[in-house]
């Protein structure tokens, strides 16, 4: 660790440093909200306990601030099915997969669950970083909703619901494939169905490559082996992500290209959907201190104003989510705002809310966790398929109870490496996360705890001795390489019941403490800083850490997990 579819369907559509500054006098701030604002008062509001998206006061009910959502939902695709918005984003090797948000007003978003509970075994029965779902898409078609990934070890996936809530039909295999990523399905105006995707390089040896290929009548089958309509060279390196749309008698094909962090948005559009294709570059940083804003959707409300939602890449914090207006001119979109009228856009940093569901509730995803319901929140993901044995809820009430797994032989030693890890996104620049647990463990070498893990860890946690029990703090760097967390601090506690505690702040620096009565936090560790993952933010995490030859009453309890935004 160191320290220091624009539409509901595959078809046709049915048919904003933040600019607004913390003022020096109420008055500017009262003249750039009316210069902002619409007619109606009544627009999204910010929850209780902010750590969402929104308007911070009710002066500025009528705008909202970018990002919408500070967490890592990664290569976000939306689809409007009626009054509804729906979101997926990319879960990589973490289970369930498939994140699913649901919105009103495309500012505010809760966590409605996933839509893959597992991912194919025994493949993903133990971790590996990095692999897994890779930026999925979402469509409405025939009363199916459908979600697309590429695992660009195992081909392109699908998993269908008659209803986004589930249940979810297990992932089906469409096309086996290596290095095949990012689908996108579309079904044009004549009703033939069409599959569009990108390549990696890691595995297929090039990228910068976009292949569309024909589906089967029931889209659920590759039936040739595609034409190449786009090949990025230098102009557009690592385009990718690719999103298909028809608009009259354009057929749109969105892309990033640049990279992950410093890239932009592109735009082709044809007459055919097999080209030839003109390509603009409509999305682009500029001025602004949005990097590489591109990757994501277009979406349409049922006014017929266009939207799009798209990722910013914040390091450990994960791929954050921006909202941009769009507006056409002579058959293309400018997306954000353009002030020198040249057709690219940039990101807006605080922009009027879109004019749907004013009266929608500011909702925003779950951060905290008192572990009181029948089944583990949808917050929560772990490194692997999950087994049973892993936790319990059932053992006693009001409590998740975790079970340390025994050692595998030859396995990773790093905590990040385990596979009944318990991982939740960063939910803020800045905040602080606490939880209570009691690590209730005889064998010594038991620990239970609290942890921040990217390709650097560091955690807090209480740990069993042969005399007793003892508060402990390991870092370690490249924990998803050759590294491993190691025991930097450790000082004796009178139980094993103790409250573990992070602050994280600007720049994801870490500060861990503990107490063992919930009010005088005693720092552990010093400071460290947190690191991306394997193409994900860093994540927080509850453990219980295996032993060679753990007994049954071995167990780590947590009674709750507590978040607070500063």
């Amino acid at each position: 660790m160191r320290r220091g579819s624009p539409a509901a369907h595959f078809s046709r559509p049915e048919s904003a440093s933040r600019l607004l500054l913390l003022a020096v006098g109420a008055g500017f701030l009262l003249g750039v909200l009316l210069a902002t604002a619409t007619s109606s008062p009544a627009g999204p509001r910010a929850p209780a306990a902010s750590v969402g998206p929104g308007p911070a006061t009710p002066s500025e009910a009528d705008v909202y601030r970018n990002p919408i959502l500070f967490s890592d939902w990664s290569d976000p695709d939306v689809v409007r099915v009626g009054d509804d918005f729906w979101l997926v984003a990319s879960s990589f090797h973490e289970v369930p997969g498939l994140p699913l948000l649901r919105s009103k007003d495309l500012v505010h978003w809760s966590l409605a669950g996933h839509a893959a509970p597992r991912l194919p075994s025994p493949r993903y029965d133990v971790p590996r970083h990095g692999g897994g779902v890779w930026a999925p898409s979402i469509r409405f078609d025939a009363g199916w909703y459908q979600v697309w990934y590429g695992d660009p070890d195992l081909g392109i996936f699908v998993c269908r619901a008659r209803d986004p809530r589930g249940p979810w039909e297990a992932p089906r295999l469409v096309r086996e494939a290596k290095g095949w990523i990012d689908p996108c399905p579309f079904r044009d105006a004549d009703g033939s169905l069409w599959l569009v995707h990108a390549w990696a390089k890691s595995r297929a040896g090039f990228n910068g490559v976009l292949t569309v290929h024909r589906l089967a009548p029931d889209g659920l089958s590759v039936l040739d082996e595609g034409v190449n309509v786009f090949e990025g060279g230098t102009r557009h390196p690592t385009v990718e992500g690719p999103k298909l749309y028809r608009r009259g008698e354009w057929v749109y094909l969105f892309a990033p290209a640049g990279g992950v962090k410093t890239g932009w948005q592109l735009v082709l559009r044809s007459r055919s959907i097999l080209g030839p294709y003109e390509e603009r570059v409509v999305l682009a940083q500029g001025p602004t201190g949005v990097n590489g804003p591109h990757q994501g959707a277009l979406v349409d409300t049922p006014s017929g104003a266009s939207w799009f939602v798209h990722f910013q890449d914040r390091g450990a914090y994960g791929r954050v989510t921006h909202l941009e207006p769009v507006t056409w001119k002579d058959g293309w979109p400018v997306i954000g705002e353009d002030p020198d009228g040249d057709g690219t856009g940039q990101p807006v940093l605080v922009h009027e809310v879109p004019g749907v569901a004013r009266d929608a509730p500011a909702v925003s995803p779950q951060v905290s966790d008192e572990f009181d319901g029948p089944d583990l929140s949808p917050m929560w993901t772990w490194n692997a398929n999950p087994q049973a044995a892993w936790a319990s809820l059932a053992a006693r009430r009001g409590t998740l109870r975790l079970f340390p797994a025994a050692r595998r032989a030859g396995s990773p030693a790093s905590v990040a490496s385990q596979p009944n890890v318990l991982r939740t996104r960063f939910p803020a620049e800045r905040f602080v996360a606490t939880a209570l647990v009691t690590l209730n463990g005889k064998t010594p070498g038991a620990a239970g705890g609290l942890a921040v893990l990217g390709r650097d860890a560091a955690y807090a946690a209480v740990a069993r001795t042969a005399a007793g029990w003892e508060a402990v703090f390991a870092s370690g760097d490249d924990v998803l390489g050759e590294g491993v967390e190691r025991v930097v601090e450790r000082r004796p506690v009178r139980s094993g019941r103790l409250f573990l505690r992070v602050a994280v702040e600007p720049g994801a620096r870490l500060r861990f403490s503990t107490s063992q009565d919930g009010a005088a936090f005693a720092p552990i560790g010093g400071e460290v800083g947190a690191r991306e993952g394997a193409w994900v933010g860093a994540r927080l995490a509850l453990f219980a850490a295996p032993l060679e030859k753990p007994g049954r009453d071995d167990f780590t309890d947590v009674e709750w997990l507590r978040v607070e935004a500063r």
